[in-house]
């Protein structure tokens, strides 16, 4: 498989190229230059198979011919041998509903089932390249965590991750900061987190530092996330009936990774009928499929830390998509939004947008209502993204397909919402209960690119 850049203006790379570079040198995004596709005769064979072997057959042809069909087997079973439940990605009723739980990983996130992925890739061409890395990543709280799972202690590896100072939960930064691996750096940022999003995307930009220090990404604007996550669209729709029967999945949404391996899993030829985006109070996807005009606002904190988010990088993989793959008209309005924070939607791409998705939104107060309510009626304790999830989906119209709601992340990672909402408390995990207790390693700077620079140098000499 070949990549190229939704920006239009970068070399045109193979998979272990695209792995490695992360961000693309036109400041764009990499994607596949076809989709493959999963006939129904291979999505009725995959049914019943465990999931590693699901990821080695649906990710084959995206990883080769970099990737061997047997290494990536190798890889897959390794990176879901340790998750806490043999489907890895299991899908239980709830009411008229359907929970597909992605917290089943390390650090009790969907992320680990990308991350985890990932850090067995970037590990394996390393080796094969004998060459070492500096990974940058930004995290709203999750990512954060998992990558450093994924990354610690692995040869040819530093990791230094960024996250927005006061605006991830108590657990999400102590997973984070209480690491003791010499090759995992936090630095927390006064800002947001779409501030630390755009210094790593600044970082990328500086072609002298980028080169100086082999910059990775471990962000979903590394096409191997977005890539690895498809995988549970597929084992889920499997599950609900596909391919005889259409699937609809309802998406807690913030930077747009988890939904749009959604649609790229549509692509291939997964019967997906409705992917529906439910947003928290940072509104500016459902803003956007309501007006068509896509304009920034103020980060808000909310109950949903992972969803505090203006600038929706893999957005712009669904956009050039549905613009006909014109990445150098899609380079010029991205310059004039960032440059206006105003962006009026070709009609043609709202009208297909509005016909593949359906976007909503939660407030705080229904996010805790809901929480409360599914705890009442069915003993299930939910997290607040994946009561964004569950909320949204209650309002929206009936169909004939199956709606599954993506639970993104454990209850336990966000305690003091689930308190709130159920008037009780909780045991946490002994994983996550035993984090109080360890020391903390951290940086705090302001939002400045120099600064942090100068940092990421320090810290991987």
């Amino acid at each position: 498989m070949r990549y190229e850049s939704t920006r239009g203006g970068a070399p045109i790379l193979e998979f272990s190229d695209v792995l490695l570079e992360g961000l693309a040198s036109d400041g764009g995004l990499y994607v596949p230059k076809q989709w493959p596709l999963i006939t129904k005769t291979e999505l009725r064979s995959l049914a019943n198979v465990p999931y590693a072997e699901v990821a080695q057959r649906v990710l084959a042809p995206l990883v080769g011919p970099s990737i061997s069909f047997e290494t990536l087997g190798d890889l897959t079973h390794r990176a879901y041998a340790n998750f806490r439940h043999d489907e890895v990605a299991p899908v239980v009723e709830l009411g008229e509903f359907f929970l597909v739980e992605l917290h089943w990983g390390p650090t009790f996130s969907f992320k680990d089932i990308a991350l985890q992925l990932l850090g067995q890739l970037f590990e394996y061409e390393l080796e094969r390249r004998d060459k070492k890395i500096t990974i940058v990543g930004a995290t709203s709280g999750d990512t954060g965590s998992a990558a450093i799972e994924a990354c610690k202690d692995r040869a040819g590896i530093e990791l230094v991750m960024l996250h927005p100072k006061g605006r991830v939960s108590e657990i999400q930064r102590l997973q984070m900061t209480t690491v003791e691996s010499l090759n995992i750096h936090n630095i927390a940022i006064d800002g947001t987190f779409d501030d630390c999003q755009d210094l790593v995307k600044a970082m990328f930009a500086q072609e002298k530092f980028r080169s100086e220090m082999s910059l990775a990404a471990v962000n979903s604007i590394n096409w191997a996330r977005v890539a690895a996550q498809s995988v549970y669209y597929v084992t889920t729709a499997l599950k609900l009936g596909a391919p005889d029967r259409k699937v609809s999945f309802c998406v807690p949404t913030g930077n747009f990774g988890n939904v749009m391996a959604g649609y790229m899993a549509s692509q291939m030829g997964v019967p997906i009928e409705r992917l529906v985006v439910a947003s928290n109070h940072n509104d500016i996807l459902s803003r956007t499929y309501e007006t068509g005009t896509m304009s920034m606002e103020p980060v808000r904190p909310s109950l949903s830390p992972a969803m505090d988010i203006q600038v929706s990088s893999n957005f712009e993989r669904l956009l050039f998509d549905l613009s006909e793959r014109k990445g150098r008209e899609l380079a010029e309005q991205f310059k004039e939004f960032r440059r206006s924070g105003n962006w009026v939607l070709n009609s043609e791409v709202l009208k297909t947008l509005r016909t593949k998705f359906i976007a909503d939104k939660a407030s705080d107060e229904q996010v805790l209502s809901t929480i409360r309510q599914v705890h009442q009626k069915t003993g299930v304790l939910v997290d607040p993204h994946t009561a964004v999830g569950i909320s949204v989906a209650e309002r929206q119209p009936p169909s004939s397909s199956a709606m599954a709601i993506m639970s993104t992340a454990h209850p336990a990672k966000f305690p003091d919402a689930v308190t709130e909402a159920t008037g009780s408390a909780f045991n946490l995990p002994p994983e996550l209960s035993s984090l109080s207790s360890l020391d903390e390693r951290c940086d705090f700077l302001p939002n400045n690119l120099n600064l942090v620079m100068d940092r990421v140098r320090e810290v991987t000499k």
